[in-house]
């Protein structure tokens, strides 16, 4: 019999409910009650996260939630025929074969692959058939066994299962390999035709699934399409990238094929391999509920001169993969986005490495560096003491390294507009903004110019002969000229300027100007936890490290302020979470638990179970919070010359007491305040009746 799957995970002919939910709640109940899942409460939120991206329900009267959950301690089906169907969101109806996949963060490949199999299996509507006429649990147990290979009838010929049953077909057994389709009814098709199998003549197609968990619609994607190429006489390659790993399309192939069809919900891996295919995108679900449709559109596109091609563009991956046409407003701020996460490295290196440096030889070094580099060497030392010359070398590295950090950030800015092309003209205009002291708005700026130019210069479609000296002669070049050219020549001066004012005025700051602008970056990195807002105060104060001197401070005192503000949220819950447990769920008192360490760590993000699922009085709790930190840190001068590292990189904060006063003061303020609201807003009876609740479904039916 199969681990996966036992007849008291089966639910046979029972109403579980009216809604997805509820049915998704009972199945949960059976995994928990089977000894598979720690906690209810945890797996449920997950299966309801991932209910929530995509739904779930694919046609033919079918549902398969599932979930990837720490709450899970074994790979595991529980299995549903529903009385009455419920709205799973497939556009032919309800469904009343509902399979709940359920796996560990953690799982084994054999396991993913079992699990990606009997995804797969449910588009074959003859095993589907065999589980509506199921007599009993056992029954369904041994079909699941079947399909898999599992079980007793495992050596049994497929003439002694139900037909569709015994296990997929031709590459389709494997899970996460390349599934090959055309070998049935296209090469039959072609042979009674007259015509040798895999002519020139033959339309052939390659494609790639994924799914945000890897296990079920990424696989059952790459079947739907499989069988609907059969059907049209077309030759169809699938590289499903699931959770259970996934091989590469061959080269050869790719080449090969007239189109490329994106069934996706996540980014491409390696989406350069298909630049200038004809494609059509769209997500994963698309694949399952129209494969017809997708490949008449990627056909028409290959036969069309004007078709959409993919370009390679790391903007226009993201926005294509996902099947939605994202505005530019999107585009730029992912951007943005892409230049500060591969900027903060550089940050991070530069600015501890300069802490270090004055640890060792004083806050002196800064101004005697060059100089005793330039006379003294290991060896031979002369007045310099062997801790001034060490001090020396760290201040230097760390100079160095983050005085990439403008260019830097307009190199990756720039890539995540226009991929590989982009970031020569990219760290060209940031190097730019550098010579002219524009600093990080200027290489922002620069960014986004040289991003724009290599994005649109890579748009025609040229001869192959000079399509192959685009992208490392010609866009680099014009790119280069047309970013660097605006910004020495136009807009480089006013924004030095501006950066030269900022710089003064914050150098400035005191009193109450301190107190309000550490309450308004604090304020910031707890309005959305890690989102767009607090991004915004992060990156300022990140970008602004490069302008910290030994007598300008200011740039170090914002870090510091964003870094105690960011680290509240997580911190402020957990503490409500153990100090008031009764306004918490059980899965919110296990993430408080794990709050403590990505609160101490500055992850934000911590904080987003709580904020989910209690949005309204949660976020105005860690928006307080946050700003209250946020003031007292900058008001008292703590400086951070790192990044990030929360409570690790202390060593390194000037004033560390006032910092944990800031984070500490702020981490009760937002317990406080979120205990207050969630007091008046009666949270405590909600949580107890959706405790009691669950605790009745935990036994649920399983025979008819």
């Amino acid at each position: 019999m199969s681990e996966l799957i036992t007849p008291d995970l089966v639910s046979l002919d029972q109403d579980l409910g009216k809604t997805k939910e509820d049915v998704i709640e009972r199945l949960a109940a059976l995994v928990q009650g089977a000894g598979r899942a720690e906690q209810l409460d945890g797996l449920l939120a997950d299966a309801i996260a991932r209910e929530n991206k995509t739904a779930t329900g694919i046609p033919g009267g079918i549902a398969i939630p599932h979930c990837r959950s720490t709450a899970v301690t074994q790979p595991t089906l529980a299995m549903a025929r529903l009385a009455e169907g419920v709205d799973f969101g497939a556009k032919d109806g309800p469904a009343d074969i509902i399979f709940f996949i359920a796996a560990p963060e953690g799982a084994d490949q054999t396991h993913l692959k079992l699990l990606a199999k009997l995804a797969r299996s449910l588009m074959k509507k003859d095993f589907v058939a065999s589980l509506r006429t199921a007599s009993s649990d056992e029954d369904v147990v041994r079909l699941v066994d079947e399909t898999l290979g599992l079980g007793q009838q495992a050596d049994t010929s497929a003439a002694g299962a139900p037909a569709g049953a015994a296990g997929t077909a031709g590459a389709s057994t494997t899970a996460g390999a390349s599934t090959t389709a055309g070998a049935s009814g296209a090469a039959a098709a072609q042979q009674q035709a007259g015509e040798p199998a895999g002519t020139p003549g033959t339309r052939k197609v390659v494609a790639v699934t994924a799914c945000p968990t890897g296990i079920a619609h990424t696989y059952m994607a790459a079947d739907g399409l499989k069988y609907a190429a059969d059907e049209m006489g077309v030759e169809l390659e699938v590289e499903t990238q699931g959770s259970a790993g996934f091989t590469k399309l061959d080269p050869a192939t790719i080449a090969a094929a007239d189109a490329v069809i994106f069934a996706t919900d996540v980014d491409v891996r390696e989406r350069s391999r298909f630049a200038g295919k004809p494609y059509v995108a769209g997500p994963v679900k698309r694949g399952i509920d129209e494969p017809k449709v997708m490949i008449e559109e990627a056909l028409a596109n290959a036969e069309n001169p004007n078709g959409r091609r993919v370009q390679g563009g790391a903007a226009a991956a993201e926005g294509e993969t996902s099947g939605a046409t994202e505005g530019w407003g999107t585009r730029i701020r992912k951007a943005v986005m892409t230049g500060v996460s591969y900027m903060i490295p550089f940050v991070a290196a530069g600015g501890l490495l300069i802490a270090l440096g004055f640890m060792v030889a004083g806050a002196d070094i800064a101004n005697v560096a060059d100089d005793i580099l330039g006379t003294a060497t290991l060896w031979s030392l002369g007045d310099v003491t062997v801790l001034q010359y060490l001090g020396a070398v760290l201040f230097k590295m760390g100079a160095l390294a983050i005085g990439l950090l403008v260019p830097a950030l307009a190199g990756y800015i720039a890539y995540g507009i226009a991929d590989r092309p982009g970031i020569a003209p990219g760290f060209a205009a940031g190097l730019v903004a550098n010579f002219m002291a524009a600093g990080f708005l200027g290489g922002i700026v620069g960014g986004l110019l040289a991003g724009l130019a290599a994005y649109w210069l890579s748009k025609p479609q040229l001869p192959r002969w000079l399509g192959s000296l685009m992208p490392v002669v010609v866009i680099p070049l014009l790119a280069t000229m047309f970013s660097s050219g605006l910004l020495l020549l136009v807009l480089g001066g006013p924004i030095a300027t501006f950066m030269a004012w900022l710089t003064e005025w914050l150098s400035g700051m005191t009193g109450a100007s301190a107190l309000a602008l550490g309450a308004i970056l604090g304020f910031m990195m707890g309005f959305d936890l890690g989102g767009p807002i607090n991004k915004v105060a992060y990156t300022f104060a990140a970008a602004g490290l490069g302008a910290a001197t030994a007598a300008n401070t200011a740039p170090q005192e914002i870090m510091a302020a964003v870094i105690a503000a960011g680290m509240v949220p997580p911190l402020g819950l957990a503490l409500a979470s153990l100090v008031a447990k009764r306004y918490f769920t059980v899965a919110e008192q296990e993430n408080g638990k794990a709050a403590w360490l990505l609160g101490a760590s500055f992850i934000s993000e911590g904080a987003i179970p709580f904020a989910a699922a209690d949005p309204l009085r949660v976020l105005p709790s860690t928006m307080v919070g946050g700003a209250v930190a946020g003031a007292i840190s900058l008001s008292a001068g703590v400086v951070s010359p790192a990044p990030h590292g929360g409570v690790w990189i202390l060593p390194l904060i000037g004033n560390p007491l006032m910092f944990l006063l800031a984070v500490v003061v702020g981490t009760v303020v937002t317990a406080v305040v979120v205990v207050a609201l969630k007091h008046v807003g009666g949270a405590h009876a909600k949580v107890a009746d959706a405790t009691a609740s669950r605790g009745d479904s935990a036994v649920v039916p399983t025979t008819a």
